[in-house]
């Protein structure tokens, strides 16, 4: 069973994970990403890239999966951003 602080943990990665879906599905459906800035999305990815080998090297399983899933979302939006200027 886990320990609350890991429910704790998935339940902050699922919620800030899911927090980015809405503005793919829209990225995605208009094909357009004009009102989002592609050095924020660089920095964001690198960032988000770094906790997840950070989760990876501490074995956390929450950051993992979080920063996982984050990740390819935010790579979608970057190839959008890039495809669509």
């Amino acid at each position: 069973m886990m320990d609350s602080i890991t429910i704790v943990g998935f339940i902050a990665g699922t919620l800030t994970t899911v927090a980015y879906v809405p503005q793919v599905i829209r990225s995605l459906r208009l094909k357009e990403t004009k009102d989002i800035s592609l050095s924020m999305l660089v920095l964001y990815a690198v960032g988000v890239f770094l906790w997840f080998v950070y989760g990876v090297w501490t074995n956390a399983l929450p950051i993992i999966a979080a920063n996982g899933i984050s990740l390819v979302l935010i790579l979608i939006l970057l190839g959008i951003k890039l495809r669509y200027r």
